[in-house]
């Protein structure tokens, strides 16, 4: 059987901000067995237009979507957000398409696609999940993310109190309603400093910017780190932190 050919959506907030995450999304189904290709002319999914209002504008980065992921067996995106976008909100935009059916979250793709839950991950530290709000309502990713951690050889999970509570980030709700994102904040990071977590992880490196973020300035020595970046971390290559 030949590999899958799978297509990265990077998001553009991986892409500019986070390429750390693009990159271990690579090594680790690669390692899988993928054959991962990156499509240079990805753009937007438009979800930022969208949820602001701007739903004319959104048409043509969901055509653009479909074009340009068209022809590959699956399309990997390392966020629950935006892929909840593509799967939800495109297909009453502008229409279904092929690459839109095929579009999956990480952790949706590794155990419901591949089938695996243990990818050969190693990751010596004590890790607490957020379920990010998109990827628990929108896309249902349930259990997923938590059985994939579970199986990392060398990791501590922790639980992390009232989980299903927002972090306050909502993309430009944390700008139009900074009083209330930042009070949601404080309560999401008393949580996770509650667990003795060493690390807080997400599918969504918006929430987790969000995070760490509040995290780094309260000097409380919790590093937020993508799940794929747990996941694509070795004894051979082990996860080393970006200064």
């Amino acid at each position: 059987m030949s590999a899958p050919r799978v297509a990265l959506f990077a998001t553009c907030l991986t892409d500019t901000l986070y390429p750390d995450t693009a990159k271990a999304v690579v090594g680790l189904l690669e390692r899988l067995g993928c054959e991962v290709d990156f499509p240079l002319d990805q753009t937007c999914c438009g979800q930022m237009h969208y949820n602001t209002g701007y739903q004319a504008e959104t048409v043509p980065l969901a055509r653009r979507y479909a074009e340009v992921f068209d022809g590959y067996d699956h399309v990997v995106a390392p966020s629950g957000s935006c892929a909840g976008m593509v799967r939800e909100i495109h297909p009453g935009v502008c229409g279904t398409s092929p690459a839109v059916e095929r579009t999956y979250e990480l952790s949706e793709f590794l155990v419901d696609v591949l089938g695996v839950t243990d990818v050969g991950a190693y990751f010596p530290h004590r890790v607490t999940y957020h379920p990010t709000c998109h990827s628990l309502r929108m896309l249902g990713v349930g259990e997923k993310p938590l059985r994939l951690l579970r199986a990392v050889r060398g990791l501590t999970l922790v639980e992390l109190p009232q989980a299903e509570q927002c972090c306050g980030f909502g993309g430009t709700f944390a700008l139009k309603n900074a009083e209330t994102s930042t009070a949601m904040l404080a309560d999401k990071m008393r949580c996770v400093q509650d667990t003795g977590a060493q690390v807080v992880t997400a599918g969504d490196n918006s929430c987790l910017m969000h995070l760490g973020g509040g995290l780094s300035r309260l000097r409380t020595g919790v590093r937020a780190v993508h799940l794929a970046e747990i996941l694509a971390s070795t004894e051979e290559q082990p996860w080393v932190a970006t200064p």
